[in-house]
């Protein structure tokens, strides 16, 4: 089996390759290095403070009648939460959702399960039952990396903890996540912002 372009970061840097070039790629949502209280690599150079710009309220959460949310950035990919709320069965359209890049570039979503493969299939929807809650993660289509072989799901990072990290402090980004709700479609629009990036 060949080897993928990078390993994640952390991981000794292979020869050739400058810390530069491998810290861009990540496999899946981050893992471990995702759910901290300072999400980030833990040789990063730089770790993010965020703010939810679009809703506009308190922390990363909205809700209305039919969905809950939760959203948690992180240099990785944007990690979410969705509870519904009703007593019928909902549906995310991934399709029909877009992301906006911090390079301001909108495309298609990826997310948990999207291959490299998939990047011209049509994307299978996602059930949302009754009263449930669904854990999941977003990045642009556009970022998935050929794995070399792999089954990893590899990407380039959604933010770079580099050098470059500064040059995105106050791009917004975000996703438009649809939802089929009683059979009419409805669209939920997320933007967030990278107000700080912080030397460690």
């Amino acid at each position: 089996m060949a080897s993928p372009p990078a390993q994640q970061s952390g991981n000794p840097v292979p020869p050739g390759q400058t810390d530069a070039s491998i810290e861009r790629y990540v496999v899946g949502g981050g893992g471990e290095y995702a759910s901290g209280s300072i999400p980030g690599s833990p040789d990063a150079m730089y770790y993010y403070r965020f703010r939810m710009s679009d809703p506009n309220g308190e922390g990363f959460k909205f809700q209305d009648r039919e969905l809950s949310f939760y959203f948690r950035p992180t240099p990785f990919a944007l990690h979410f939460q969705v509870e519904n709320r009703t007593d019928r069965l909902l549906w995310i359209e991934w399709d029909r959702c877009e992301f906006l890049s911090p390079l301001g570039v909108r495309g298609k979503v990826a997310h948990d399960g999207t291959t490299w493969q998939d990047r011209f299939t049509p994307q299978t929807s996602t059930q949302l039952p009754p009263l449930q809650r669904l854990a999941d993660y977003t990045f642009p289509m556009d970022y998935l990396v050929e794995p070399g072989g792999s089954p990893q799901q590899l990407h380039r990072k959604l933010l770079s903890e580099g050098e470059a990290a500064i040059h995105l402090v106050n791009r917004e980004f975000g996703i438009d996540l649809v939802f089929k709700v009683e059979e009419q479609l409805r669209t939920y629009r997320f933007r967030f912002v990278a107000i700080n990036a912080i030397p460690k």
